[in-house]
């Protein structure tokens, strides 16, 4: 029988998705299953985003450009300079989704056996894109004790080999909720300008920054033009997931023209899904300042109603809709699948995220699970009471 290939069979699977199958047995068994689980916003996409799909005028679904649309990345880079990150079209490349664009930075940057270190835990499909480049992760945990702040810039140092590209960050993150603070982004800057290696930021979560603090970008800090490149996405500014458009944007000639040769091999993002996100550039201000009090809300709820059962520790998110909660077991993800299989309040239970996947150091984060408050608060609260529920049945 022919063989897949290494690469493909040390693919992780994901921790997000994995137990899908059980979720889906769940349902064949009639219950109701709250989903803590994937990063999917139920907050409606701008109505401005799907008019212009509606109205098009478009008489033919033509190729566009492999970087995106001029008027699109003109646009972007507008919406850019309003946050006072100073960049051109030019700088911008258009990306099927901001995972692309991860793949097209870690392609451009890095060769077979070179090495990215990303404080952990991480947005899991990271252990998926460097496998697929071929690029090794080199982890620095951060601790729910110190709300997953960046760790020491020593323990970076000591990380440092010959071999090391860069150094990549979620801002705010995925799946902490943590937000790095303009000093510890400057921290971060000193260290990649010293080594000569590249900081690379997921910054898709950007608007989403809670308690009256400011997200300050890579590409605001002096200095960085060469050394930065920027992940983005519209798929949770705009809650238009299904839309996979993200891009990737440096000020860095060589890192551009490098991408666009990666996109070039894959010929243009989706005609449609530009014109949508073109469009939801020109959201109303009101609707962010409506989703953040909202995630604000949930988020306060959630920790609230987390922190009072008993033996559970939990991250403060500052940022995102997602938190890391710390259990009264020895493997979430065993838990997590007892949840669906054999485990019901009155019919219902929840899907949460294992955070070993959110891991690269073998052992970590088997007792903590990732929480996303995406769903409406009364939901929320119904989830964690099952939770708190099936955590006293589970450990009697």
């Amino acid at each position: 029988m022919p063989a897949v290939s290494q690469k493909g069979s040390k693919m992780p699977e994901s921790p997000i998705r994995k137990l899908v199958p059980f979720a889906e047995m769940a349902y064949k068994n009639k219950k109701t299953v709250y989903h803590l689980n994937i990063g999917q916003p139920d907050i409606k996409s701008p109505q401005i985003a799907m008019d212009a799909v509606t109205h098009h005028s478009l008489e033919i679904l033509a190729y566009t450009r492999s970087e995106g649309s001029e008027p699109y990345r003109e646009k972007i880079a507008a919406y850019y300079n309003r946050n006072n990150i100073m960049v051109g079209a030019k700088d911008i490349v258009v990306t099927t989704g901001g995972s692309e664009a991860l793949l097209f930075a870690m392609g451009t940057i890095a060769d077979q056996g070179d090495e990215i270190i990303i404080p952990e835990p991480f947005y899991a499909n990271y252990n998926g894109f460097a496998t697929a480049s071929g690029v090794t992760i080199v982890p620095v945990i951060s601790k729910i004790e110190d709300n997953f702040a960046l760790p020491p810039i020593l323990e970076f140092e000591k990380l440092i080999t010959p071999k090391t590209k860069a150094i990549l960050i979620c801002n705010p993150g995925n799946p902490t909720g943590y937000l790095y603070s303009k000093e510890e982004l400057e921290t971060l800057a000193a260290i990649v300008k010293k080594h000569d290696l590249f900081l690379i930021a997921d910054e898709v979560y950007r608007e989403f920054v809670y308690d009256g603090l400011k997200h300050v970008s890579i590409l605001e800090l002096e200095g960085m033009a060469q050394n930065g490149i920027i992940i983005d996405s519209v798929s949770k500014r705009y809650s238009m997931c299904g839309a996979r458009i993200g891009c990737l944007v440096s000020q860095n000639n060589d890192v551009i023209k490098t991408a666009l040769k990666f996109a070039q091999a894959r010929l243009s993002p989706p005609t449609f899904a530009q014109i949508a996100s073109e469009a939801a550039l020109n959201t109303p201000q009101s609707y962010f300042d409506e989703v953040i009090d909202e995630y604000k809300d949930r988020r306060d709820t959630l920790v609230t109603l987390l922190e009072e059962i008993p033996g559970v520790k939990v991250g403060h998110p500052k940022g995102a809709f997602y938190c890391i909660a710390e259990l009264p077991v020895k493997d979430s993800d065993a838990f997590a699948q007892w949840l669906l299989e054999s485990f019901d309040v009155d019919g219902e239970t929840v899907m949460v995220a294992p955070a070993a996947g959110f891991y690269s150091s073998p052992g970590v984060g088997k007792n903590q699970i990732r929480i996303a408050y995406v769903l409406q608060k009364e939901s929320l609260i119904k989830a964690v009471n099952i939770l708190k529920v099936a955590l006293q049945e589970y450990n009697d």
